[in-house]
């Protein structure tokens, strides 16, 4: 008992009533209790989801700590993406009691088999603007994207471009106009509206681009983006499929 209190950093706490212990403490006191039955496995379900922000990633790193000094495996079940990103090692995605795709954190950010799956892994979420191909390019309303072949005419699309993967650009394959600016010290994420070609009109579709800090447009200013094709995704609006 005494070692387990000493890896989780609770040894001065044992003398204490469960009343006088913080969120984070008594979370720490509930690992304590089944590392001293030396499990084979451990089973955690959402253990974070009713502490506040700070005790999150403080426990989360504990947790990271504890798995790899018992070298236990363990099964963690979270709708948090940010703890399934940093806390596994294979990740598997569930939608409606269905894995949808399994594998390492970045192979799910990098290459998402689904819609639904490249929606739940990143933040913020990846953009998905509505689309057509037809035949030569992706066309969603006036803006044409060139360097998309092998598409079906005959569906309704999404194509996904992480925050990330947006750039500030003179080339621009997209404008979108500033409509909010988050400032997260090294980095600045913008949130606006995609605009038409030559056009000072809005789409109706929320982007969102996530830039270096020193990126700091003015509010209802435009904004000119462009990115890769090879880093974009399409997706069947209708079956969630990822098509490229």
């Amino acid at each position: 008992m005494n070692e387990a209190a000493k890896m989780l950093r609770i040894a001065d706490f044992l003398d204490r009533q469960p009343q006088q212990l913080s969120g984070g403490q008594r979370q720490r006191v509930a690992m304590g209790r089944e590392i001293v039955r030396e499990p084979k496995v451990f089973l955690f379900d959402e253990p974070l989801y009713n502490l506040d922000a700070k005790l999150r990633v403080q426990m989360r790193i504990e947790i990271k700590r504890l798995q790899r000094r018992m070298d236990v495996t363990s099964i963690y079940v979270t709708h948090d993406q940010t703890e399934a990103m940093t806390l596994a090692d294979r990740l598997a995605v569930i939608n409606d009691g269905r894995i949808e795709q399994m594998g390492a954190p970045m192979e799910l950010y990098n290459d998402p088999a689904t819609l639904f799956v490249a929606s739940f892994i990143g933040s913020p979420q990846i953009n998905l603007i509505p689309a057509r191909f037809d035949g030569k390019k992706l066309v969603s309303g006036d803006i044409s994207f060139t360097g998309f072949k092998g598409l079906p005419t005959d569906t309704d699309l999404l194509l996904g471009i992480r925050p990330d993967d947006l750039t500030k650009g003179t080339k621009a394959k997209l404008q979108m106009r500033v409509d909010l600016v988050e400032q997260h010290g090294a980095d600045n994420l913008i949130y606006g509206m995609l605009m038409g070609a030559g056009s000072d009109n809005a789409d109706g579709t929320e982007i969102c681009v996530k830039v270096d800090q020193s990126v700091l447009p003015k509010l209802e200013s435009t904004m000119k983006l462009t990115f890769d094709s090879d880093r974009a995704m399409v997706f069947s609006k209708d079956t969630g499929e990822r098509l490229i």
